[in-house]
């Protein structure tokens, strides 16, 4: 038993976990899934001149974060190249669309038939999006000369099959999350973004050449690991209490017990990072297809003034991701509704009023809370700039971004596996 207690609790969770047998299938079931994800992704489509598509990226950052969502599908141009990118555009604009327009509010409010709706309107809105990514994608490979001459119809057929290969990822994820382990979109890009490991120690071993530097990036990647892994689970409990009348016997009792609610540091997730990235490469890639990225004319300076390589654009970027991470911390937050629910469930919080008081202490402490979360993301976002004027190598990029999400998605999962064990466990002791 104390050998049991001594050791580390993920290594002890997974060996329970492979022990049980619907477990374990649910977990072979999502390495099967990601199987088949990483097969389609290296299935290219034939429309590509695949080493001027590398040139590309070096260049376009821009694709580069569209890559990141594909799991790398982009890199190679395969039928899944769109990756989820626009299933995770359309979850973001029904977020945003569901409080302010009423029919969808109503919807939202109508239980588990509500959200069934909701997310069919999402599918439904994320083919026109995957279509209009494809041909963005397409006439942008066309415009570098990346993308081999084709008719009318060889544009229509590739649309067409990136379409279907995103709406095949989302069925996928959707798969996983029914029957196997861990939330399925998650765990695509998860599995997109363990994949381009060996690609990127790869690249560390070529910067070797500078073990000083090196050594400092290593450590400075290792306290970026542990920097997120706290402000991901870093949370404020509001202690609640619950006061509830129960008539027995003809008398009535009062009961009353306490709990919390955790309001999380970072609510907003990685969605401000990727708001403020698109927002910030946009007037670049704009400038660069329209033909300015070389010469004196407006359109260069544009171009020139938005590389991710100065201070000014770092700047503006660490700005913007702070007010992404305030505005849509408030959007989701109001989503919740908090003190309605709690007023209903004949909760309060202790030295506060319910009602108004109630809403206004809670908003003061969630804005003072994604103070914090909002500056950790900012600092997240501006770390791989930092990494290399700090270590002075340029050959790797610390990938914070992926790495947020890569922490993010392997705490998520590994709370659903530690959950599914407790209730086990229970059920166990029950018999």
């Amino acid at each position: 038993m104390q050998h049991r207690r001594t050791q580390p609790r993920l290594i002890q969770a997974m060996m329970d976990t492979w022990k049980l047998p619907d477990l374990r299938k649910k977990i072979l079931f999502t390495l099967g899934m990601l199987v088949v994800f990483r097969f389609l992704a290296q299935v290219p489509l034939p429309v590509v001149d695949l080493d001027a598509l590398q040139e590309l990226f070096r260049d376009v950052p821009l694709i580069g974060m569209i890559d990141l969502f594909s799991g790398g599908a982009m890199s190679s141009f395969s039928v899944v190249a769109t990756g989820i990118y626009p299933y995770i555009t359309a979850s973001i604009i029904m977020q945003l669309l569901v409080p302010v327009i009423p029919r969808l509010q109503a919807i939202s409010r109508e239980g588990e038939f509500g959200r069934q709706r909701i997310n069919r309107i999402t599918h439904m809105l994320t083919v026109p999006l995957a279509a209009l990514q494809g041909y963005g994608m397409i006439t942008i490979l066309a415009a570098e000369g990346v993308m081999l001459p084709i008719g009318p119809l060889a544009t229509a057929t590739t649309v067409t099959t990136l379409v279907a290969g995103t709406m095949f990822l989302v069925w996928l994820g959707e798969l996983i999350t029914e029957r196997g382990i861990g939330n399925g979109i998650s765990i695509i890009i998860f599995g997109g973004i363990v994949a381009s490991l060996p690609e990127m120690i790869g690249r560390g071993f070529i910067a070797a050449d500078d073990p000083e530097g090196l050594t400092a990036f290593i450590i400075l990647a290792l306290a970026t690991l542990v920097l997120i892994v706290i402000f991901v689970e870093a949370h404020r409990r509001i202690p609640v209490q619950y006061a509830r009348s129960t008539f027995r016997s003809g008398r009535m009792y009062r009961q009353s017990g306490s709990t919390y609610i955790p309001l999380r540091v970072n609510t907003a997730g990685m969605i401000p990072i990727i708001f403020a990235l698109a927002m910030m490469q946009l007037p670049g890639t704009i400038a660069r297809f329209v033909g300015g990225a070389e010469g004196t004319g407006f359109w260069a300076t544009v171009y020139t003034m938005f590389q991710p390589d100065t201070w000014l654009y770092q700047g503006f970027y660490f700005a913007l991701v702070i007010g992404f991470a305030f505005f849509y911390t408030m959007v989701i937050f109001e989503q919740m509704n908090l003190p309605q629910t709690l007023q209903q469930q004949s909760g309060f919080i202790p030295g506060v009023r319910p009602g108004k008081t109630t809403a206004d202490y809670l908003n003061r402490v969630i804005r003072r809370i994604t103070f914090g979360g909002a500056l950790f993301l900012a600092l997240v976002a501006v770390l791989p700039f930092l990494a290399q004027q700090v270590t002075g190598v340029t050959v790797i990029v610390i990938e914070s971004t992926a790495m947020l999400i890569a922490v993010g998605v392997a705490l998520d999962t590994m709370k659903q596996l530690e959950s599914q064990l407790t209730m086990r466990r229970y059920e166990g002791f029950l018999k």
